[in-house]
């Protein structure tokens, strides 16, 4: 089996969807760890030998280097029961997916970062000023995601899916930003079905 290095900030969801597909399938993972809040992945060498954009998480395989963590979480599942054979099922994922992206983790994910790892203190005036509609942002997303779920256990083809993981990273720590789960039941229902999953890692491990 090719050698699979997992290039990370741990505390990171998009860094932890990829060691949760990993742990779910059983794939072996190494894991290179780095600062972000010291600018570890903003080097010379990283740039140079892992990404030049300058972020993780980073797949290697190999001697080869996968950016973004969708791609990444694809790249593992595919061939398993996480990637939907059926061809609608399997766009409908990927729909979830790109939704996690561009609607949920810009504002979840990035209050939590703001307030739990950087400080409010630090941050600029910029930034404070957009915490009202990050704030607005995360809570449609999870309430979109409350009303998908009030009549399905999963977001696609009623099974475990990748679209579960992506949205999973960052909703079950989504109370460190802030935001309110005690009102979404079906989202609370559905992170205690993923964490209940033989073989499930916390975002900690």
């Amino acid at each position: 089996m090719t050698k699979l290095t997992l290039h990370e900030y741990p505390p990171s969801g998009n860094c932890y969807k990829i060691r949760l597909v990993a742990a779910h399938l059983g794939l072996p993972l190494e894991r290179r760890g780095y600062d972000i809040l010291k600018g570890e992945t903003r080097t010379p060498g990283f740039l140079r030998d892992v990404n030049a954009n300058g972020r993780i998480p980073v797949l290697q395989i190999g001697d080869r280097y996968l950016p973004e963590s969708g791609a990444a979480c694809f790249y593992l599942a595919e061939g398993s029961p996480l990637i939907p054979e059926d061809r609608f099922d399997r766009a409908d994922m990927l729909r979830w997916m790109n939704f996690e992206q561009y609607n949920h983790e810009p504002n979840v994910a990035t209050l939590r970062f703001w307030l739990a790892f950087a400080g409010e203190e630090s941050l600029s005036d910029i930034q404070k000023a957009l915490i009202p509609a990050k704030r607005a942002g995360g809570d449609a997303a999870l309430d979109l995601m409350e009303a998908h779920l009030r009549d399905r256990p999963w977001f696609v083809a009623d099974r475990f899916t990748l679209a579960d993981v992506a949205l999973f990273a960052y909703t079950h720590v989504a109370e460190e930003g802030g935001f309110d789960l005690a009102h979404r039941p079906a989202v609370q229902a559905w992170i205690e079905r993923i964490s209940a999953f033989p073989g499930h890692i916390s975002i900690d491990a």
